[in-house]
């Protein structure tokens, strides 16, 4: 289950994982990329959204190909596991673009973020990388990074709209 903006965990700073070689770490990936493929619009989940307050976050990886991301029915269930994710770099020029999130919804709204970024990360084995990214896949990390410092995408965004799931 996502947990929706009103529950407190999502305001919370996350804390660090340390233990990369636990079966916990593992049961958490499946959990949260469960709960992120259940959704037919999850593109990034933060643990925080399902309650554990870790700095750990999935972004699927059609993100990466976003002709792909666009054609219905042809998402894959890969992603990417980012563990106590920092951002190094950010480009000056940034692009404007809606946002909407697993733990707000109904709600879009505008924001203008870096193009590229750089994040250095762990991934699932505690092996310590760092990735350039741009366009829809540097948006996901930088929203998702957010989530990690309980700032949720409705605290920066311009021009929020309500739209309904019908």
């Amino acid at each position: 289950m996502i947990l929706q903006k009103e529950n407190k965990i999502l305001r919370e700073k996350a804390k660090e994982i340390k233990n990369f070689n636990s079966p916990e770490l593992k049961s958490l990936i499946k959990k949260m990329s469960d709960a992120m493929f259940a959704e037919t619009d999850g593109i990034g989940i933060a643990g925080p959204q399902i309650g554990e307050s870790k700095k750990i976050f999935l972004a699927a990886e059609d993100v990466l190909h976003s002709d792909r991301f666009e054609k219905e029915n042809s998402r894959t269930k890969n992603y990417l596991v980012f563990i106590n994710p920092v951002l190094k770099n950010k480009s000056s020029k940034k692009t404007k673009d809606i946002e909407g999130c697993l733990s707000v919804r109904g709600l879009y709204g505008e924001i203008a973020r870096p193009e590229k970024i750089t994040v250095e990360y762990f991934n699932e084995l505690g092996v310590k990388k760092s990735r350039g990214a741009s366009g829809l896949f540097a948006r996901v990390i930088q929203h998702e990074i957010d989530h990690l410092d309980g700032v949720l995408f409705i605290d920066k965004a311009k021009n929020i709209k309500k739209i309904s799931n019908q």
